[in-house]
């Protein structure tokens, strides 16, 4: 079955998906959501995010961000190796902003990005599983099966956010991964301190640990080997606690309790974006970072915002032609190249506990404390991204 044409179709309703789509709509597109889990397949999902000022006001932009949404602030952030001498401390009001950024359960954000969505009236539909995508000129084509059975739109713009899933679909999608040959567990910590709106990037020999402040807990991300991390999802919440604690130091106070721990793989994936006309990529659809550092989330988001941006000065019936796909591809360049950089290079370099290299990393923490003209420009571009 064959519908009306649609100005942008957006294959991915997670949040870099939904904010492209709402983006898009208030540059005067109309625009359609395929989303793959139906909403009554939706399960919990306690994954929690770590989001910069600049992407709080992306969403402040996309009418998303209230004070109804529970966010907790980051303010400052300390980055120590343990065992080895340095630290920087990174502070809000070194840039004079009132946050960092903030921390937020993946599933309060994504409920109001989709409520946000269906209240600009975006054709949001849950349970559309994409078999293909097929560019074309002037219109490509989105097909795949809903409750309805088979169902095929056609848009002049096909946006892939759907994390990397769609990928199969499409043959002339070329990636690049790395495997890191690491596994990140994920979960909640509780101290007996409070953490006073403070995240620690805490380098150890088993692997970097972040603890952002969230509610009254700490979300924690460890690295480490898989074997490792087989290990540490094994131990009952006493002995993980006990675990932890002997790796992370007592900094951030006294652990007490943990909840809701998991893991995942961590990879580097850098897709080749579409030459051809008709479809872009953004998210994790196009990269797949480390999580150190926390750049993979808010480089979504400035993907989505780009997009919008380029979209917004081109006439309706151009959408997916070449010169603004090639536009946005090029827009989007030099942050994208400067995030992958950044977050690979330092997941290499804080991976080996050589002494002369741990050496090197202390005084690297020394002159970026130190410095302050050095400490402002690398927060400048955590939080903004690089421009053109």
């Amino acid at each position: 079955m064959s519908e009306p044409i649609h100005d942008a179709v957006v294959v991915g309703g997670g949040p870099v998906g939904c904010a492209a789509a709402i983006a898009m709509t208030d540059a005067g597109m109309n625009v359609a959501v395929l989303e793959a889990h139906a909403d009554s397949q939706r399960a919990p999902d306690s994954r929690t995010l770590a989001l910069s000022w600049n992407s709080r006001l992306i969403l402040q932009r996309l009418g998303v961000w209230s004070d109804d949404l529970p966010a907790t602030a980051i303010n400052t952030i300390h980055v120590s190796h343990r065992g080895h001498f340095g630290r920087a401390c990174l502070n809000a009001s070194d840039l004079r902003l009132p946050a960092l950024g903030y921390v937020l359960r993946f599933s309060d954000l994504h409920a109001a990005l989709r409520t946000e969505a269906r209240a600009r009236e975006i054709d949001y539909r849950s349970g559309f599983k994409v078999r293909a995508v097929r560019p074309g000129a002037p219109y490509s084509e989105v097909s795949g099966t809903s409750a309805s059975g088979e169902e095929s739109l056609q848009s002049r713009l096909v946006v892939i956010a759907d994390g990397g899933a769609s990928l199969s679909k499409s043959p002339t999608q070329r990636t690049r991964d790395h495997d890191y040959g690491q596994v990140a567990v994920v979960g909640l910590v509780e101290s007996d301190r409070l953490h006073r709106n403070c995240a620690y990037e805490r380098f150890t020999a088993t692997g970097p640990i972040a603890l952002l402040p969230c509610d009254d807990e700490f979300a924690f991300v460890w690295t480490c080997t898989p074997e490792r991390a087989k290990q540490l999802l094994s131990l009952n919440d006493t002995a993980f606690v006990h675990e932890l604690r002997s790796a992370f130091g007592d900094r951030a106070g006294r652990f007490i309790s943990t909840r809701l721990r998991s893991s995942f793989p961590l990879i580097l994936r850098v897709v080749r974006q579409p030459h051809e006309a008709g479809v872009v990529l953004l998210g994790n659809a196009s990269q797949t970072l480390h999580p150190i550092a926390g750049q993979g989330f808010n480089l979504g988001l400035r993907d989505a915002w780009d997009l919008a941006d380029v979209i917004r000065t081109a006439p309706v019936d151009t959408l997916g032609s070449a010169p603004v796909t090639s536009q946005f591809r090029k827009q989007r360049r030099s942050d994208r190249f400067a995030a992958i950089t950044f977050t690979h290079s330092l997941a290499k370099l804080f991976s080996s506990d050589f002494t002369p290299l741990a050496i090197g990393r202390g005084i690297g923490l020394v002159m970026l404390d130190t410095l302050p003209p050095l400490k402002r420009d690398l927060m400048r571009r955590m939080i903004f991204g690089t421009t053109t």
